[in-house]
């Protein structure tokens, strides 16, 4: 019986080529494993095209609810944002598909996994990181490495390999952007996004939406609630957090919400640029982030903030399965316990309104914040405070007086 070896499927022609690639250099049973985190109609067709490629079986797994309870909830919660733009919808996707690839190698019992990511970019990383963490035994195959029997470098090399190993299928050398989906967002990547000094085609582009000049004239407002900083509704409607997002996605899309032009830092060392589209992620994220605003106090917010960099650094660069990832995620759910309430915003040609936010745990305090003086107020008391506060401050310009009047 052959030795069996599991492959992160995308129906692609990258991951199709590698189907015959792999039966001919290492005498493998494919078995293809298509993660659904939200990437829709690219599953059609899948199982007959895994088939006619050579795959003896094609598992289709969907993830969605899972990977938006268990990867995104929590980088919301966090407040996760990498160099302060992206919202890393790949970085949080890899980990759910690394371990549910895991599952099914066990599953299986496959001796190794192989992926198709590049080896100039972030993903093969994340995958191999998460494989590493849950299955230390598992050889890992990336063809892109390998490049003394990987001999394919472009498009028209896959669909002739393809072509000479009885494949034909409808793959064509186009001139298309590098794009990868799931729920959470789009991103884009190729063409006139190479150079930096281009600016966007977003007419060509846009998937999930439409640019701000091209948004409605009138905005729409739109209501959502949170209860331990997980959203429950959006328009008073209760649904799951798939759902919602799903909800927020077709409204962003609607308005030019959540399109973000991005030089980036790459983990292997790089910068690339990129367009990421996550309409109804950059809604979510701001809204969570405005309850925050009325619930957490001034010192949890600081430090709050510190983890939300780390936790987006560590979800970035693969580090999903790790002490760290859960020692940070404890600690911010711990600051989630009170992020309860309804916000109200207005979508406007890209932006995001504040139209009002409250919650039961709202740590506003009208008669302290107005100008009137309340039971808890003492004007007096900010001269003590405004002496001790400043005291260094005037200790050292006294000294620096001081020194001068010595020399």
């Amino acid at each position: 019986m052959k030795e069996k070896v599991v492959l992160a499927y995308s129906g692609g022609l990258d991951t199709t080529a590698i189907i015959p690639w792999l039966k001919e250099h290492f005498d493998y049973d494919v078995i293809c494993c298509c993660i659904n985190c939200g990437q829709g109609e690219e599953l059609d067709g899948l199982e007959e095209r895994a088939k006619l490629s050579g795959a003896s079986k094609l598992y289709i797994e969907d993830l969605v609810d899972d990977f938006c309870d268990n990867y995104i909830v929590p980088c919301v919660q966090a407040g996760a944002v990498y160099e302060n733009k992206y919202l890393l919808g790949t970085s949080m996707a890899r980990p759910a598909i690394a371990k549910r690839l895991v599952e099914i190698a066990r599953k299986e019992n496959a001796v190794a996994i192989c992926h198709g990511a590049t080896g100039k970019g972030n993903d093969q990383i994340r995958f191999e990181l998460g494989i590493k963490a849950l299955a230390p035994d598992i050889k890992i195959i990336a063809p892109w490495r390998m490049t003394d029997i990987w001999t394919m470098q472009s498009r028209e090399d896959e669909i002739e390999y393809c072509q000479k190993h009885g494949i034909h299928l409808p793959f064509s050398v186009d001139s298309s952007y590098s794009r990868d989906r799931n729920l959470w967002h789009i991103s884009h990547e190729g063409l006139e996004l190479e150079d930096p000094a281009n600016e966007p085609n977003y007419d060509h582009l846009l998937v999930l939406g439409v640019s701000p000049e091209k948004a409605p004239e009138e905005g729409e407002y739109v209501t959502m609630t949170f209860e331990k900083g997980i959203p429950t509704s959006v328009n008073g409607k209760k649904m799951k957090v798939s759902e919602i997002i799903t909800e927020l996605n077709t409204l962003g899309g609607k308005h030019g919400i959540g399109i973000v032009d991005i030089v980036e830092n790459r983990v292997v060392g790089m910068k690339s640029r990129g367009v990421y589209e996550t309409p109804g992620g950059t809604i979510l994220m701001e809204a969570h982030n405005q309850l925050e605003e009325l619930v957490l106090d001034r010192a949890t917010m600081e430090t709050k903030k510190d983890m939300a960099n780390k936790f987006a650094q560590i979800v970035y660069e693969g580090k999903w399965f790790t002490p760290l990832r859960e020692a940070v995620q404890a600690f911010v759910e711990s600051t989630q316990q009170y992020v309860t309430g309804e916000v109200k915003f207005k979508l406007y040609k890209g932006n995001i309104i504040k139209a009002g936010t409250t919650s039961p745990y709202s740590l506003y305090s009208e008669s302290l914040a107005s100008f009137t003086t309340g039971e808890l107020y003492d004007h007096h008391d900010a001269d003590g405070f405004i002496t001790l506060f400043g005291l260094p401050l005037k200790v050292r310009a006294m000294k620096l007086a001081e020194t001068e009047n010595n020399q």
